[in-house]
């Protein structure tokens, strides 16, 4: 696809969720479809007539095992927040359709143990995973979606301790 024909693409509407432990850490998962370093929080997207909201409590049990029930939703972003993908990897995701996504993020406190969180789920995207103190959260993720986390991380700053 040539930059001129990615640049009419739509965005994928998605949700993300920053999980917070009792300890101030945010989940990530390393993504089990990349051989480098890919930490990211869980996200996915918003099937069609879905809410924001409980598309981001479904990709957290999709993704983490984390059941509505074991979390509370603190704040979310004030808009939607998009990122594109780098271009060579538009034609191969989503089957070409979109550039890339526009996330609403969910900050959600974590009420359960880690006992309960379980990436072995029924399409794992996870290979591991663990609480990442959220200063470090940026540094550690993939390249083309820093720029979403830094607005991530500062809207959610107040209540990370930031």
């Amino acid at each position: 696809m040539t930059p001129e024909e990615i640049a009419r693409l739509p965005y994928r509407p998605c949700v993300g969720v920053m999980l917070l432990n009792a300890e101030g850490n945010v989940f990530v998962g390393q993504r089990n479809d990349r051989n480098e370093d890919a930490w990211q929080m869980p996200q996915g997207g918003v099937d069609k007539g879905e809410a924001p909201d409980a598309a981001a409590l479904r990709e957290l049990w999709e993704e983490t095992g984390v059941t509505a029930d074991l979390v509370q939703i603190v704040a979310e972003t004030a808009s939607w927040l998009p990122y594109d993908l780098p271009h060579d990897l538009v034609p191969r995701i989503w089957k070409g359709r979109y550039r890339g996504q526009e996330q609403k993020w969910f900050l959600m406190r974590f009420l359960g143990t880690d006992d309960q969180v379980d990436i072995a789920t029924e399409h794992p995207e996870f290979s591991t995973w663990r609480w990442q103190e959220p200063v470090h959260l940026v540094d550690r993720i993939v390249p083309f979606k820093r720029a979403v986390y830094e607005r991530v991380v500062a809207e959610f700053a107040p209540y990370l301790g930031l």
